[in-house]
């Protein structure tokens, strides 16, 4: 009973990814059996406190953060071989044992998910990377202990994948993140390329704009190539999947040129058909 129980626990996490993770879900899914569900419930596990914190409305700063700690001290339980009333936390906290998952990755994640309630602007970069490496790059770690992958040369084009994803979120949702009252773009480069927040909040596609989204698109680019780089050094059955959600998230960058730039108005985002594309592609491209 206890395994029907763990079985329908995973089930459950791989709907929270088929749900909120489409691009996510489609790559996963070529992934050896053995590792699959294990991704599914690393994804819920991040998935579900990323949700309490972008929905608008659904309770105030202060009660969401508590949510959190009842969050992990219910993952600790979890982790400590006790029964705990959620279904991800019981899947992922198998996870977690089973491939030995570092507990601090977790808290660097969920502390990164704590950050994002009260600081709403980065000053620069190395600000905004350091935000990043809880709530993006930790995942990419966590992912290299689903994988088997010890070899110290793999973290960094791992948190890079990490980097470069949660760029192209923050990219393709600048409008969106506005109406939270968050700027993620670094403000060092709004004043470079003359951006303002008033720019922002009325959406407008002036030059200035355009330019800072372009510079932007490129460093999140160069990201992609420093995690792709990384590939060749996994086992051959992880490279497929790891390529394709690189190339399916990557994707979005190119839908973002396409639509004009406009991050307020339109949401960049890849059709089925363009996906079986780029897995075609990527196919080719690692042979087999």
């Amino acid at each position: 009973m206890r395994d029907a129980h763990l079985a329908a626990d995973y089930r459950y996490c791989q709907a929270v990814q088929r749900h909120f993770g489409k691009s996510y879900y489609f790559a996963t899914r070529f992934f050896p059996p053995e590792v699959r569900r294990h991704i599914y419930a690393l994804y819920a596990f991040v998935r579900l406190p990323d949700q309490w914190v972008d929905e608008p409305g659904r309770a105030n700063a202060g009660e969401i953060a508590r949510h959190i700690d009842e969050y992990e001290r219910t993952l600790r339980r979890a982790l400590a071989g006790q029964w705990v009333d959620e279904p991800v936390l019981r899947a992922f906290a198998h996870t977690a044992r089973v491939f030995e998952i570092p507990e601090r990755y977790m808290h660097d994640f969920l502390n990164a998910m704590r950050m994002d309630l009260y600081r709403t602007r980065y000053r620069t970069y190395a600000e905004l990377r350091d935000y990043m490496w809880g709530s993006a790059a930790v995942v990419g770690a966590m992912m290299l202990c689903l994988l088997r992958c010890h070899d110290e040369k793999l973290l960094p084009p791992a948190t890079r994948m990490g980097e470069a994803m949660q760029m192209t979120n923050f990219l393709r949702d600048v409008g969106e993140d506005w109406r939270r009252d968050r700027i993620y773009l670094p403000q060092e480069d709004m004043r470079r390329f003359g951006v303002t927040e008033q720019d922002i909040a009325h959406g407008r596609l002036s030059e200035p704009v355009i330019q800072l989204l372009r510079f932007e698109i490129e460093r999140t680019r160069a990201l992609y190539r420093e995690a792709e780089a990384g590939i060749p050094l996994l086992p051959r059955e992880y490279r497929y999947p790891v390529l394709l959600g690189s190339r399916l998230y990557a994707r979005i960058l190119d839908r973002i040129e396409s639509n004009g730039y406009d991050v307020f108005r339109q949401r960049a985002q890849t059709t089925l058909l363009e996906k079986m594309r780029i897995a075609w592609q990527c196919r080719r491209e690692i042979g087999g």
